[in-house]
């Protein structure tokens, strides 16, 4: 395609680059051959994973396994060598087990929507883009559509590391039989959006609530007068920002982009570490890696002490708990459900074995799920 064009620039500019117009032609050549060995290895992968899931399918087993794919990532980004960073190799393979473990059944993820919020962006991330995207209007609804079937695997936040908690969603693992499978860590990056051309021109500011508190001191600086008001996610906010003369909101810049408004600033949260941890939720189990998460809730004795001793069980055994949280009994005033994330796999002997002994110590002991533990997305990513 580009020989006539190579061949002109050579009589306009003499023969003193030919060598040089002659080497990259070669060298496209050598790409035109990579690409051709990749695509056929890339089908030879898709028909492997085709098998396997075949094999899945007579079992009653989704075709997704979160420990067996991140371990293939992992792999890769420590063989990597460059010049590719580990990142862009990460992005390259996730969208490769992304298309493949589409080729029979597209994944459906179920996601607190709708389309260009963070949780779209979170799971765009991890399944890649071959995944069939199913938004939800509520965290009650992701846990229904996987609960019933309707989708294969769920992401929902569970707290952030400005605002803490996701209240709703902790309180849904009391009662729901799903499994924790995974988790995904997600710098929040936020902006503001509006049809206006400028910071004075906007007298209200729209977003999801937490959205509105991680930016709260940038906003009170930047646009003093504007009243905040709250609405059910950032893309409901930047659809009514579009709408209304001096309305903004806040959100992520695809989002921007998807309703054309502006961007009038970048990076306004109020802590440039804002990052958002998402759980993945499914019916099957996670197998150890070696470096795995454990969540699971436990209602102590209302009684002196009862607390220090259950967590005791873990301190004996050098457990490392990296997390813990009380939410209150619906049906109990005062008396508390504890959530608790540790260091390791539910049945590695030490974690075993304190699950084991706080069980004879406390009213009731759930495990939610060991999974691999996440990798904290990178500041430049």
């Amino acid at each position: 395609m580009r020989l006539p064009e190579t061949i002109r620039i050579d009589e306009a500019q003499g023969n003193s680059n030919s060598l040089e117009i002659a080497s990259i032609k070669e060298i496209r050549d050598q790409i035109d051959e990579i690409d051709s060995e990749l695509l056929r290895l890339i089908n030879k992968r898709a028909f492997h994973a085709l098998t396997i899931a075949e094999l899945r399918s007579a079992t009653n087993v989704t075709n997704f396994s979160q420990e067996r794919e991140l371990t293939i990532i992992k792999a890769l980004c420590e063989a990597n060598t460059g010049p590719l960073s580990k990142s862009a190799v990460a992005n390259i393979f996730s969208e490769v087990i992304s298309a493949c473990r589409s080729a029979k059944h597209p994944l459906k993820v179920a996601f607190l929507g709708p389309e260009g919020t963070f949780s779209h962006l979170a799971a765009l991330r991890r399944f890649g883009n071959s995944a069939l995207y199913l938004p939800q209007v509520s965290i009650d609804d992701v846990f229904h559509q996987v609960e019933k079937g309707l989708a294969d695997v769920g992401i929902t936040p569970v707290e952030n590391s400005s605002e803490g908690a996701v209240s709703v969603t902790m309180d849904k693992f009391i009662d729901s039989s799903l499994t924790i499978c995974g988790e995904i860590f997600s710098k929040i990056r936020h902006v503001l959006m509006s049809r206006e051309t400028s910071l004075d021109r906007i007298s209200v500011v729209h977003s999801h609530p937490q959205a509105l508190n991680q930016c709260r001191n940038w906003l009170r600086n930047n646009v003093p007068g504007a009243s905040l008001v709250p609405e059910a996610s950032t893309a409901e906010a930047a659809r009514i920002a579009l709408s209304r003369p001096g309305a903004a909101a806040v959100g992520n810049d695809i989002t921007a982009t998807q309703h054309n408004l502006r961007i009038l600033a970048r990076d306004i949260q109020d802590s440039l570490s804002n990052t958002t941890r998402f759980l993945l939720l499914g019916k099957n189990k996670s197998a150890p890696t070696g470096s795995d998460r454990t969540s699971l809730l436990f209602a102590a004795a209302h009684e002196p002490g009862a607390l220090h001793r259950a967590l005791g069980h873990f301190a004996k055994r050098s457990v490392n708990l990296t997390r813990i949280e009380s939410r209150p009994m619906k049906d109990r005033n005062w008396e508390y459900f504890f959530f608790v994330d540790l260091e390791g796999h539910h049945e590695s002997p030490m974690v075993k074995q304190a699950i084991e002994s706080l069980q004879d110590d406390v009213e009731f002991v759930k495990i939610l799920g060991s999974y691999p533990i996440g990798d904290i997305e990178s500041s430049d990513s």
